[in-house]
């Protein structure tokens, strides 16, 4: 009896001992998101009965990666919240959806299909087995008839074909159903592609007034989820106004299926630094010609003018990496120029070689003035016959600050539940719908493709709240393709292409009888002529901007003379003619232009 009292008291003690380890543990819900960009922020609530008195609550289905520092919890003034802590769980349950067990259980009656296929295969090879090792028939007496020996040949025949083609039938349907079985365990991982193997829970350390039935409320942010805009473009015509339709594709694998939730969508980016702004002194200055430079051809050709953004003498940068900058430069193009022919480097009044000026970082550049031809020998003399690059390093704090404001802040709210799985895969949600009005125009390079473009011009296009994303092109009913907008390339008109037309013709061909090589002396003389052909097979007629080039100088012994253009804007730094033309239906124009190149005999270039 004594034994018996020892044992219990044991049993109880030890059980009181795990009854006083038990949590409680509730289940929280998603009630809404805001996915930023890069990241999102969840807001759970979780509904808890609490106990007079100090007790540990754990609050499951938290994502399994969040930012602790971003953490916030909120409850009744009746509960004091002493200690939070996260933590991941990894003894829980993968979800599995209704597909996910069809597709299993699918699998297991095919796995025991098989199994009896197996068996089946098996009995039918033994069979023939044993009907093969019994070939011999011995009799006690004198042996078996003739007619007895027939039918016992009949039967054997009989009886290998059928176990034969019974064998080969049951190794068909067996190969049939490992195939199916292949293509299942492929749709089930293709199911199961979800960050749901792991789990996260927030453990309160809490404090309560009185018995109380607590809701709380928990926020937090975390990296594994984004938003990429997108966008259709419509157009009826060229004459309908341009109906641009914003949409979202939406990723998430924070280990949570997000069903049901109010979503939002920022262009902003969350931050958690606390440290209240301060204004400073904000002075104007120009940009960093270093880094910008690269894209100066391409502004000084751009669509929307042949003419803005000239930076006179500056043609290319040719790269040059040292020390970890980029930061050589070549006056006026570097395709035929000399390895030796180096402009003349003046930084802060003073001079310097390309070695020592590779090695500035661009970060400390100021201002770059590019002197070339007679006005950079007119102040430097002779050694500044290959131009002049004069540069200004910054001088002071304020002017390695720069604030740049490249993306709008504009928060997108979808009204109806949305549901995202897990699984990285990306969800389409349609935000708004705009129609804009649009200024129609035809755009073509012959030189580079024979098809025209067709362009729409909006203005006022800031209204528009628009981020850099790709764009499905559908015109007059037709889905043509896909193209990118980039509204921070813009100035004060945003072009949007909308594909090509094979209804308007441009054709290119060089004109041979006003072509020509001549050699004058130790010279020699070449005569480029060009007819571009335009014909507009549409019923509507249309503006059409036709762009084409002639080359550049890099050399003084090379010289470029342009003969005639047919009323062409000349962009003389870059080499570009532009006309703007107009077209009738069915209406076709020609033009012309011409340029001579001179140079020395025993040289070849790159014409």
């Amino acid at each position: 009896m004594r034994k018996l009292w020892l044992t219990s008291s044991l049993l109880l003690c030890i059980y009181m001992a795990s009854a006083g380890d038990e949590k409680n543990s509730v289940p929280s819900t998603v009630k809404s998101v805001t996915v930023y960009r890069n990241g999102a922020e969840m807001i759970h609530t979780a509904t808890a009965n609490l106990s007079k008195g100090s007790s540990e609550l754990v609050i499951e289905g938290i994502s399994n990666s969040i930012d602790i520092n971003s953490l916030q919890v909120n409850c009744p003034s009746t509960v004091t919240i002493l200690g939070v802590e996260f933590s991941n769980q990894y003894l829980v349950e993968e979800l599995s959806t209704p597909a996910i067990k069809k597709i299993k259980d699918s699998i297991e009656v095919m796995n025991e299909a098989i199994q009896r296929m197996d068996i089946s295969i098996t009995t039918t090879d033994d069979l023939l087995s044993v009907l093969k090792s019994n070939k011999e028939i011995k009799g006690s007496q004198t042996g078996l008839s003739v007619a007895e020996l027939m039918k016992l040949m009949d039967y054997y025949k009989v009886k290998s074909a059928e176990l034969q083609n019974d064998l080969t039938a049951l190794k068909v349907k067996r190969a049939k159903q490992y195939e199916l079985i292949n293509k299942l365990n492929l749709q089930l991982r293709e199911e199961q592609k979800k960050n749901t193997k792991t789990s996260g829970r927030i453990i309160l350390q809490l404090s309560a007034a009185m018995n109380v039935n607590s809701e709380f409320t928990i926020s937090y942010l975390t990296a594994n989820a984004y938003w990429a805009p997108y966008y259709d473009l419509k157009a009826d015509n060229i004459k309908s106004p341009v109906k641009i339709i914003y949409k979202a594709k939406i990723s998430q694998t924070t280990g949570i299926d997000w069903k049901k939730v109010k979503l939002s969508l920022s262009t902003s980016t969350p931050s958690q630094y606390g440290q209240a702004p301060l204004l400073r002194s904000w002075f104007l200055s120009y940009i960093n010609p270093v880094n910008a430079i690269n894209k100066q051809l391409y502004k000084e050709n751009s669509i929307q003018s042949a003419l803005d953004g000239r930076v006179a003498g500056v043609q290319q940068i040719n790269e040059v990496v040292v020390s970890g900058y980029s930061n050589a430069i070549k006056l006026r193009g570097a395709a035929s120029s000399q390895v030796n022919s180096q402009p003349l480097y003046i930084v802060n009044g003073a001079e310097m070689n390309y070695a020592d000026y590779s090695r500035i970082n661009p970060g400390s550049i100021k201002s770059i003035e590019v002197l070339k031809d007679a006005n950079a020998t007119a102040i430097y003399g002779a050694r500044a016959s290959n131009g002049v690059i004069i540069t200004t390093l910054k001088d002071g704090l304020d002017e390695y600050v720069t604030v740049t404001d490249s993306e709008l802040d504009v928060t997108y709210d979808i009204d109806l539940p949305y549901d995202v799985p897990t699984n990285g895969k990306q969800q389409v949600a349609t935000l708004k719908e705009a129609e804009v009005p649009a200024l129609f125009k035809y755009y073509a390079v012959p030189k580079l493709d024979k098809d025209a473009f067709l362009l729409a011009e909006i203005v006022n296009w800031e209204k528009l709240n628009l981020l850099p994303g790709e764009a499905n092109i559908i015109f007059e009913g037709t889905y043509v393709g896909k193209s990118f907008i980039d509204p921070a390339s813009t100035n004060d008109t945003l072009n949007l292409t909308l594909g090509k037309d094979k209804r308007v013709v441009v054709k290119r061909e060089k004109l041979m009888d006003y072509s020509s090589i001549k050699f004058l002396g130790s010279n020699k003389l070449q005569t480029f002529t060009y007819e571009i052909t335009v014909r507009n097979n549409k019923k509507d007629a249309l503006s059409f901007m036709l762009k084409d080039q002639y080359p550049i100088s890099t050399n003084k012994d090379v010289e470029v003379e342009l003969l005639s253009h047919s009323d062409a804007m000349n962009n003389k730094e870059i080499g570009v003619l532009t006309w703007k033309l107009q077209l009738e239906p069915g209406e076709t124009k020609k033009i012309r232009f011409s340029y001579s190149v001179k140079y020395p005999r025993g040289k070849t270039l790159n014409l």
